[in-house]
């Protein structure tokens, strides 16, 4: 087992928060970004979702579902560098463009047959498992993106499928959740650290690997569209995964993650994968970790490589963000989203929220690049604290 007796990370971001406290946030300094003003999210995707217009928030191609109308999207600074093209998931990818590496062999031999709900399989010699979220009225020639997603320190996969609204997400974005349970046999859940042994971090590697085989041999899915979200420590590995699994990765979300310090460097990817960096402001602590830290050297990655990312800031410390969900949505719908308007074939720097035009979904607390994102004032902060 990993030992870092000083370290303690908390659930945080999509999390329900740790105690039951209100607080109200204080005001938060604007970045040193441009701002540019966001214009009005685009309208609610139908079935066809169509491209090359803005980016929608219902699923596209086959994908049903997703109709509801969203709010304005949010003022998001435009970063310098980034270029706006029109993309989606559900899209044909133009000819020439990028593809995934295929998933690789399972290494467990044979994959179980899936299921809705909880799965185990055999990874590395070991037992692991995985809950699976599906549209419960999935058609048979949909083709759906698939996000993976990494629980926090306290937390499980039942609690992330709970908390994150994800039987919902998955109906009405039309997707496949991915949510791995750990192993348990590490201190804080997943290895990201700098001590821990490159054989441990290589076998939850290839625990990905394996879940994506299976799921990608089982289920109809884009393999162009496969994306990874952490919270807290599950972020922390995110940011691992996207350095040391970009071939087959499309984009990522960092809810409170980052690298340096005692944790493990930016991977520093061939592919160029686009990525969303949240954290709660300069409060978004736990013992030793800073988060914003974190994630500046995070984006600092990100920036050498050229690569895209938004910047998305709010002032509740080490907590849930807060999400307002569209119409007909999940509350973290704009999450998903960025991940469905990012596929693998998008270039270095490119994206459909370059302009700083985003989706419904996305806060007002989000800008491109680094120093972009202005943090909102007058808060109300549920829970919080290590």
């Amino acid at each position: 087992m990993s030992r870092m007796p000083v370290l303690l990370l908390c659930a945080a971001a999509v999390t329900a928060a740790c105690g039951d406290d209100e607080t109200t946030s204080g005001g938060g300094g604007a970045g040193s970004g441009a701002n540019g003003a966001g214009g009005d999210g685009a309208s609610a995707g139908g079935p066809s979702g169509g491209g090359g217009g803005e980016p929608s928030t219902g699923g596209g191609g086959q994908a049903q579902g997703g109709s509801g109308t969203g709010g304005a999207g949010g003022a998001g600074g435009q970063g310098g560098g980034f270029v706006t093209v029109a993309a989606s998931c559900f899209d044909d990818p133009p000819v020439g463009g990028a593809e995934p590496a295929a998933p690789k062999p399972y290494s467990g031999g044979a994959c179980p047959t899936l299921v809705a709900g909880f799965n185990d399989i055999q990874s590395s010699g070991s037992g692991r498992s995985f809950r699976l979220a599906i549209p419960s009225n999935l058609q048979p020639d949909e083709r759906l993106p698939v996000v993976f997603l990494w629980h926090w320190l306290g937390g499980s996969a039942d609690d992330f499928y709970n908390q994150g609204e994800v039987q919902a997400a998955v109906d009405t974005q039309r997707f496949v959740a991915v949510i791995p349970v750990s192993k348990g046999d590490l201190l804080f859940q997943w290895p990201f650290e700098t001590t821990e042994p490159e054989s441990r971090v290589e076998e939850e590697m290839t625990f990905f690997d394996d879940m994506l085989s299976c799921v990608s041999e089982q289920l109809n899915v884009i393999p162009s569209c496969v994306s990874s979200v952490g919270v807290s420590a599950g972020a922390l590995f995110t940011d691992q995964l996207a350095g040391a699994r970009a071939d087959y990765l499309a984009s990522f979300i960092s809810l409170s993650g980052g690298v340096g310090g005692v944790i493990r460097p930016w991977g520093h990817p061939e592919h160029r994968l686009p990525g969303l960096v949240l954290w709660g402001g300069p409060t978004d602590t736990c013992v030793v970790i800073n988060f914003e830290t974190a994630s500046h050297e995070l984006e600092a990655g990100l920036g050498e490589d050229g690569s895209f990312f938004l910047e998305c800031v709010h002032t509740c410390g080490h907590t849930e963000p807060p999400f307002e969900a569209p119409d007909g949505l999940s509350k973290y719908a704009g999450l998903w989203q960025f991940a469905f308007d990012h596929p693998f074939w998008l270039g270095a720097g490119e994206s459909p929220y370059a302009s700083g035009d985003f989706p419904p979904g996305m806060p007002d607390w989000c800008g491109v690049g680094p120093g972009s994102a202005v943090p909102p004032t007058g808060l109300t902060c549920t829970g919080g604290g290590c």
